[in-house]
């Protein structure tokens, strides 16, 4: 049995291996590998909770039981978030040095940390999130180094042994794209995710950092498909 760590999953099957895929908000296609497995999704205090209704109708849809975890403490401890903080404006591109004020530190490691702990008591020990560190924002915690080295802490500090996977990691939002394609997903990616950071649905805003992502990937696969 697997942990998915989600903002939206569907039901399919890769490869013959019975696991979840977290739907990070930047990430439209981030949906393979899931049967009935439990479903976990956080509220870490963002703007809007649009992204938790939307996971829990595709897991609904999906017919994959689905929790919800609190950790909006992450909101409190750095006020220089925009995805946090209402009185900040987003980044439009990123700083020359340093990263976009979209990105919430430590996010990810928390996630990650509270859904080892929860699956650890359900006897789960795989987790599977899709993080990508070939075409984002520029987040420390979407790089391959960082998931390994907090599966070593995670199992250290457990005594067990947890496995990380992260289907997308070397995946551009094209080839994300093409796998929702490939698994017969491809219209409800477009049509009934969300990307966007101010809360739009499917297409989003079109001009924020995390629309600006999904669009380009969309077209450079749609471009390819032709």
């Amino acid at each position: 049995m697997d942990l998915t760590l989600n903002n939206a999953v569907m039901g399919v099957e890769l490869s013959g291996i019975r696991q979840f895929t977290y739907l990070v908000r930047d990430t439209p296609g981030a949906c393979a590998l899931t049967i009935g497995e439990p479903d976990l999704c956080f509220t870490y205090g963002q703007k809007h909770s649009l992204e938790i209704e939307v996971a829990r109708k595709i897991a609904a849809d999906a017919d994959v039981p689905f929790q919800l975890l609190d950790v909006s403490l992450i909101s409190q401890l750095d006020p220089n978030c925009s995805l946090t903080n209402t009185g900040i404006s987003m980044d439009q591109e990123k700083p020359a040095d340093s990263y976009p004020n979209t990105f919430v530190p430590g996010r990810n490691m928390v996630f990650l940390t509270f859904a080892a702990i929860l699956a650890r008591s359900k006897g789960i020990f795989n987790l599977v999130t899709g993080v990508s560190e070939a075409d984002f924002s520029g987040y420390p915690d979407c790089r391959d180094t960082f998931v390994r080295s907090l599966n070593v802490t995670l199992n250290l500090a457990m005594d067990e042994q947890f496995v990380i996977h992260t289907p997308l990691m070397d995946r551009d939002k094209s080839e994300v794209w093409e796998l929702a394609d490939e698994l017969g997903v491809f219209d409800l990616v477009r049509t009934q995710t969300l990307t966007c950071y101010n809360g739009i649905m499917a297409e989003g805003c079109g001009h924020c950092p995390a629309c600006k992502l999904r669009r380009e990937g969309l077209e450079k696969y749609l471009k390819r498909r032709q």
